[in-house]
């Protein structure tokens, strides 16, 4: 379907005229699954790169997922938490040393050519390990993949790996591109970067910068009778107020990952025509971290990172800024994950009388006007929360006699200045948790990450004793002292404080309830929406 056009004071004005195509009546549940339609849904922020072999986000997982697919996604009820998508089994080694892939028959890329395993070896050597955020660390034991058939991968490993930890890694960092389009030239520079070709129900459309990404239905996708929508609209909703006037409006049909502020839920809870959702979020936990800069001398002094510690009010945190929709956090893992969450660590109860103490005793007294020193503060800007609390913190850090300079960037800014030019000295972060500590939680605090990786330890953070630990972990094949030794990092992280973990929280969505098939798995969000449909 071609033509979508709309311009920034259409969106934000309210009107009909150009989406008079996905306005739809309010009606109830008792409605028939139709085929066909264009769902269009809320979207506050534009990715830089759309490849989520490289990028491992959610925010490209948003977009990019329904384009292209991994070799597994998360379910409610598969074994083993998974279902498969480009993979139909997976069977790891007894020793460690590899895991075998069977793969799905009669795939094609959007292009029309075949998709095979040379696309899985291609995808996990040369992307996945050398270049995605965190499959540098997952895969970085994997030394060759053979493919001894077009329909079977088996990845060989120099070191013994978890196979616990490749299963839990595949939904979200097992995506797979075609080496076809991407072994010519540089992969970082390949313009599919930012028009994704996949295997997915949904093809890659267009791109207007400020207004919206576009998807249309893949004709030739693999699962039957799938997908039963024509199109997805992403219409670039910066402001997270006008998701909530949009719905209501009946310009848009979805917004997820809480793009209603959480002030408004309540009221919208209320509009005919709307439902809340709280589903379908389970497999992201989502945690609000304070990022450290260590190259900075006082922040590398253990005594501040714990001033600054106490200085942060968690239950007031959660209650004001997460209006209660949140949990205080006591260090990387969150209290959901029953395997491997502990909260015997070290905590820092709020305490500000401690903190002046602290700083004092680490040399750094108050002057005249009250300061003893001045840091540059970067909030996130991905979240209405995020933002919240670099408000909230530099509030809570002028009462210990910091004076923080808050520096508010969009996306593309924020993540270079944070993880390319280290240019920040705190900066809150919103990781996600994604059920195995050392899919993205462990890269929050390894030394040795490149410059440039997004959501990982660029803070200049080195521990010899953390660093092995995490190693070690790493190649630990006996679940129950690979869970220890992941308690046993808990404790390190929360003593040394290589960063600060204030709260975790999950998400909701809000849509029309024409929309079918939402929150169907622990990732839906994030999933390939091939069974999501619009009531007829």
């Amino acid at each position: 379907m071609s033509g979508f056009t709309i311009s920034r004071r259409t969106m934000l004005a309210g009107s009909a005229a150009l989406l008079a195509s996905t306005a739809m009546p309010t009606i109830g549940w008792a409605q028939t699954p139709k085929k066909g339609g264009r769902l269009v849904v809320a979207a506050d922020s534009e990715p830089r790169n759309l490849n989520p072999a490289i990028v491992a986000s959610n925010g490209v997982f948003f977009i990019s997922s329904k384009v292209v697919e991994t070799l597994a996604e998360a379910s409610f009820d598969g074994k083993d938490g998974l279902q498969p998508r480009l993979a139909l089994s997976w069977e790891g080694a007894a020793d460690g040393l590899s895991v075998t892939f069977k793969l799905r028959d009669g795939v094609k890329w959007h292009d029309g050519k075949p998709f095979t395993s040379a696309d899985v070896a291609f995808s996990a050597l040369q992307i996945w390990k050398p270049l995605q955020n965190l499959g540098r660390t997952v895969f970085k034991d994997l030394a060759a993949v053979d493919t001894p058939d077009e329909l079977t991968a088996v990845f060989k490993f120099a070191k013994p790996t978890p196979f616990q930890l490749i299963r839990n890694a595949l939904p979200a960092l097992s995506s797979v591109v075609p080496k076809h389009v991407y072994e010519t030239g540089k992969i970082e520079e390949n313009p599919a970067n930012n028009a994704p070709v996949g295997t997915g129900p949904f093809k890659f459309a267009e791109y207007k910068a400020g207004q919206y990404y576009r998807l249309q239905k893949n004709t030739d996708y693999w699962g039957k009778d799938e997908p039963w929508l024509d199109e997805i609209v992403y219409q670039v909703l910066p402001d997270r107020t006008s998701a909530a006037a949009a719905l209501e409006a009946e310009e848009i049909q979805l917004a997820a990952f809480s793009a209603v502020p959480l002030a408004d839920l309540d009221r919208i809870s209320k509009v005919p025509g709307l439902k809340v959702i709280t589903k379908g979020y389970e497999g992201l936990t989502y945690q609000l971290v304070v990022e450290i800069n260590h190259r900075r001398k006082e922040l590398a002094d253990l005594k501040v990172r714990q001033a600054i510690a106490h200085a942060i009010d968690k239950d007031f945190v959660v209650k004001t800024v997460f209006l209660g929709y949140a949990a205080t956090a006591t260090g990387p893992v969150p209290k959901n994950d029953p395997q491997f969450y502990t909260a015997d660590v070290p905590t820092y109860a709020f305490d500000v009388a401690k903190a002046n103490a602290l700083l004092d005793e680490a040399g750094y007294k108050k002057g005249p006007d009250g300061k003893r020193f001045s840091l540059k503060l970067l909030p996130a800007p991905y979240f209405n929360e995020t933002k919240q609390f670099g408000d909230y913190l530099r509030q809570a850090l002028a009462a210990i006699g910091i004076d923080a300079e808050l520096v508010n960037n969009d996306s593309p800014a924020h993540i270079k200045a944070v993880y390319t030019d280290h240019a920040f000295d705190l900066a809150v972060g919103p990781p996600v948790f994604r059920g195995d500590p050392a899919i993205s939680t462990t890269i929050l605090v390894q030394s040795g990450i490149p410059d440039g990786v997004p959501f990982s330890n660029q803070g200049g953070y080195k521990n010899e004793d953390l660093d092995a630990l995490i190693a070690k972990a790493s190649e630990t094949l006996d679940t129950a002292a690979r869970t220890e030794l992941y308690k046993e990092f808990q404790k390190k992280v929360a003593a040394d404080l290589p960063l600060i973990n204030v709260a975790e929280w999950s998400f909701i969505s809000v849509a029309r309830d024409t929309v079918g098939k939402i929150a169907n798995n622990p990732r839906w969000a994030v999933s390939n929406w091939a069974d999501t449909y619009l009531a007829g």
